[in-house]
């Protein structure tokens, strides 16, 4: 081999002795881009590896190997063949049967491709990616991603993984029958992959490989790199059937197939507006014999298989799936009582056992017999003299106390339909709902008296009960003709509004009835039960509590203003009052088990028969705090329902054992359905993400005075009816659902259903805001961001406590010029700056406050031991800081055991509404100096004289 030989072809000759060191020299060969130099056209090395030591007559022994190494600029995957076919032809014959004068050459390739045709190409081209967006990345759930700015080591890494025998035959023979070639076949499944992997994404645009470009017979025999890489754009039609689109691959793959010559760069340059070519970073190659892969693994979606149904109108479910969806939803069960409405559940309950006890809070009780006569006293009022008509909205703003249950009873008794409205909502806040239900009238009582103007009519239930004269009679029959059905509206519950206005959730008497012996079926709380009440009245959970207790002849513990936060308070009713059902939001119930824990008050449940948790998560670790706290004879449930289809739709038995890796939502109740739907509303798989429908006896009517809204959320579906509850589950193989997530920028905050929408509605209200966007972060905070020049967090604050509850005020407001948008104009809310709680001022002034008395101080040590700060301004207003509303819970239990407070001289609202040291301190030192001049139990809204 002449000079000029070596200077193109390396030959390298070595030995080695050991596995190891074989292994070694062969992941050199393999890995070192240093073995090659493009630039002196060093492209091919011939490696001979010796066993122990070096022939010396060129003659290899059955342990020698040679290795063959081009570079991929001269080597293409077809070019193996060509290459070992001329190796064996020189080895047998000596030489290679090709005439140089009419054998084309690799550069002979380059001629032809030159001079072919550019025009039709061309045209091709760009005709086929108009308007596509070339240049923007599909959302794929990457398990990591590469920074822009990151160096490329150009190493790949593969993953492995095996179809099965079954599933390969099914794949052959499909294509087969069909006589589809295998590579349009994998090209439609694979699009059909991206497709569902982007959440319904129909323009898809890949890379295609083009590995053996050799149109010609001539240049079938030589060896180089015969590729391109060519856009592949799909545009799904999201009702064909699978041979539509099967049909539709073939004629977009023959067609691009055609102009494969035309370089990729020429592509791209027909389209000025691109300006990076990210679309290459996905892209199919389909190579019909085994390969070897790496053990390094890169995989989307934590490297876990999305499974493979097909979509698009090919909604075929395998037969152990269709049998888990068909066994979900057999919940059909026929309860032998007939459905009435909520008043005349109660009634016959009160003819069963009238001197039962019905509802009791501290030293006060009632029997049912009593309480019917409380409610039909009321009741008569509301008739009699504000002349309530059915169907009439009755607004009621009341603490926790006797007066919300007779409130309740007495307007559902009237005809009416009930409508709470929590007293910690701002006035701006009240009267927005008030007008919203278009209500005459308010119950309040004193508590609440300040909250309204003399603009609506309001009454103080306490009044009328109080100075009624027990002995007068009620018309009876008077109350008796109030005209209600089962299809009346019940009550209507408020929920968080996208629009920027609260949603008004109407339910009917049955809706609401039928939930109950739902629940009753399956044994939450019976007639032996005693149940604390514990839900505010914006949870819809608050009338199961009450009204539920009291259509199933249970006993009801009231707790006084505030109890439900007093955790010595309510440990001790809970012991002495021996309740044996209980509900909490889990990150309330979490806390309120951790001080259990802590004080070593485990006994205090011992009567509890069952504990159940909705609103939020149910996470594994309150599951174990559960089991920790000796409460492994109560059975757990958790439960999920939204508003709008009747408290609980689904149920699930907790594992307290601490085994369990996460915690399901369960299965549908009785005569509750559950669907989980793609978004061309088609069946998913099981262990595939889909939104929940929920159907049944328990959906609602709709959104009051807003028809626009109830038609979107409400759906038929094979001929009934469904709420679309944009809540993300899956279901796993047992048949048992698990919430993922939402699909929505609507939250779960404490147990509130926030929408975030609302939130930046309220802040877009202000004249020097252009746009908003509110994020939650973690789990406990709610960070604004407003582009905006003329404006301050202070201003913010201000605003949103005037129109917006406690707990959708943002813990967080971070002021920009201009928020950041995407390729497609929307704000890029992945670009937003993190809040950082640490870098946030501590003090509102220009100058550090410190406190000034001993009130002060304890308050202050209190505040930094909890944000881990040495010196907090007392004007430092507690939500700038990262404050939310459970952290202004455990200040105020902090608070009643550290000033040794009474619980119903200090009001946790007034602690919200001035959130600074110095004006807690204010409000400690007035509610010491009230504890001895109070009025026998002042929080108690009823003064009972005797029930008839």
């Amino acid at each position: 081999m002449n000079d000029d030989s070596r200077q193109i072809f390396s030959f390298i000759e070595s030995t080695y002795e050991t596995d190891e060191q074989l292994d070694a020299i062969i992941k050199n060969e393999k890995y070192n881009p240093q073995l090659f130099d493009l630039a002196q056209g060093l492209v091919f090395r011939c490696h001979i590896i010796y066993y122990k030591q070096i022939s010396s007559n060129n003659i290899l022994s059955d342990k020698d190997i040679v290795i063959f190494n081009f570079h991929h600029a001269c080597f293409d995957y077809p070019s193996i063949n060509i290459f070992l076919h001329d190796l064996d032809q020189a080895y047998k014959i000596g030489q290679l049967t090709t005439d140089d004068a009419t054998t084309l050459r690799y550069i002979d390739y380059a001629v032809i491709e030159q001079q072919m045709s550019r025009t039709g190409a061309s045209m091709f081209w760009l005709d086929t990616l108009y308007d596509c967006h070339l240049d923007q990345s599909l959302s794929l759930p990457y398990d990591r991603y590469r920074l822009s700015n990151e160096h490329r080591t150009g190493r790949g890494t593969s993953i492995c993984f095996n179809f099965g025998r079954d599933l390969s035959h099914e794949f052959l023979t499909h294509a087969s029958t069909n006589n589809i070639s295998l590579e349009h076949l994998i090209f439609a499944v694979y699009f059909i992959f991206l497709s569902k992997l982007t959440s319904g994404q129909t323009d898809l645009c890949l890379a295609m490989n083009i590995n053996n470009n050799r149109y010609r017979d001539e240049l079938k025999s030589i060896i180089g790199l015969f590729e391109n890489v060519i856009p592949l754009r799909c545009q799904l039609d999201p009702y064909w059937c699978f041979h539509q689109l099967l049909k539709h691959i073939q004629e977009i793959t023959t067609n691009s197939m055609k102009y494969s010559y035309f370089p990729l760069q020429r592509i791209l340059n027909q389209h000025p507006h691109i300006s990076k070519h990210t679309f290459l970073d996905i892209s199919l190659e389909f190579i019909s014999n085994k390969s070897n892969n790496d053990n390094n693994v890169i995989m989307i979606g934590d490297s876990q298989l999305v499974p493979a149904s097909f979509t698009f109108n090919i909604n075929e479910v395998l037969p152990n799936e269709q049998y888990l969806m068909q066994s979900l939803n057999n919940t059909q069960v026929s309860f032998p009582s007939p459905l009435t409405c909520i008043h005349h559940e109660f009634v016959y309950q009160v003819m069963k056992h009238p001197q039962k006890l019905a509802v009791e809070l501290d030293e006060q009780s009632m029997t049912y017999c009593e309480l019917l006569y409380y409610v039909q006293v009321l009741s008569s009022t509301l008739l009699n003299e504000y002349h309530v008509l059915p169907g009439e909205v009755v607004c009621q703003c009341v603490e926790r106390s006797l007066s919300m249950v007779i409130g309740i009873m007495a307007i559902e008794m009237a005809g009416g339909v009930y409508c709470p409205l929590s007293h910690r909502d701002p006035e701006h806040r009240l009267q927005a709902l008030t007008q919203q239900t278009q209500s005459r009238l308010i119950l309040i009582h004193w508590l609440t008296k300040s909250k309204f103007n003399d603009s609506i009519i309001s009454f103080d239930i306490d009044s009328i009960l109080t100075y009624n004269d027990v002995t007068s009679h009620v018309d009876v029959s008077r109350l008796s003709n109030v005209i209600a059905t089962v299809n009346d509206i019940a009550y209507i519950i408020f929920t968080s509004g996208s629009t920027g206005a609260p949603k008004a959730v109407q339910v009917r008497h049955e809706n609401f009835t039928h939930s109950m012996h739902s629940l009753i079926n399956i044994n939450i709380f019976n007639e032996d039960d005693i149940v604390v009440q514990m839900a505010r009245c914006s949870f819809d959970i608050h009338l199961f509590e009450i009204v539920g207790s009291l259509m199933v002849g249970a006993a009801l513990i009231m707790l006084h203003p505030g109890g439900t936060i007093d955790y010595d308070y309510l440990l001790l009713v809970l012991d002495i009052k021996q309740v044996s059902y209980m509900d909490g939001v889990p990150s309330a119930m979490s806390a309120f088990l951790s001080f259990m824990q802590l004080e070593d008050k485990k006994d205090a449940c011992k009567y509890l028969r069952c504990l159940t948790g909705g609103g939020e998560s149910f996470s594994v670790k309150l599951a174990t705090l559960i089991g920790n706290n000796h409460m492994r004879n109560c059975t757990v449930i958790n439960c999920y329902g939204p508003a709008e289809a009747t408290v609980n739709s689904t149920c699930h038995i907790v594992d307290i054992s601490g085994e369990a890796q996460s915690i399901s939502i369960g299965r549908p109740t009785a005569n509750y359905q559950c669907l989980m739907l793609n978004e061309l509303l088609q069946n998913i798989c099981i262990n595939e993400e889909g939104e929940l429908f929920v159907g049944g006896v328990g959906v609602f009517v709709g959104y009051l005075g807003r028809d626009d809204l109830t038609s979107k959320a409400l759906l038929v579906i094979n001929g009934e009816l469904f709420y679309r509850t944009g809540d993300l589950v899956t279901m796993d193989n047992n048949g048992l659902l698990y919430y993922q997530g939402r699909k929505d920028h609507q939250i779960k905050l404490h147990g509130q259903r926030i929408e975030l929408g609302e939130i930046e509605r309220c802040l877009l209200n202000i004249t020097s805001i252009s746009a908003s966007v509110v994020m939650k972060w973690n789990d406990d905070y709610l960070v604004a961001y407003v582009q905006s020049s003329r404006v301050n967090e202070e201003q913010l604050r201000q605003h949103c406590q005037s129109h917006l509850p406690p707990h959708m005020i943002p813990s967080i407001f971070i002021i920009l010029d201009k928020l950041p948008l995407n390729s497609n104009g929307k704000v890029d809310r992945k670009q937003l700056p993190s809040p950082d709680f640490s870098s946030i001022h501590l003090t509102n002034s220009i100058e550090l406050l410190l406190p000034t008395n001993d009130i002060e101080l304890s308050i202050h040590r209190i505040w930094c031991g909890i944000f881990k700060q040495d010196q907090i301004s007392t004007d430092t207003n507690i939500f700038t800081i990262g404050g939310h509303s459970l952290l202004i819970m455990q200040l105020f239990h902090q608070y009643k055991i550290g000033f040794q407070l009474e619980t119903n001289t200090l009001s946790i609202s007034n602690l919200f509404q001035h959130p600074t040291i110095i004006h807690h301190a204010q409000l400690i030192h007035q509610s010491i100096n009230a504890i001895h001049t109070l009025d026998d139990h002042p929080w108690s809204s009823l003064y009972l004289i005797q029930g008839k």
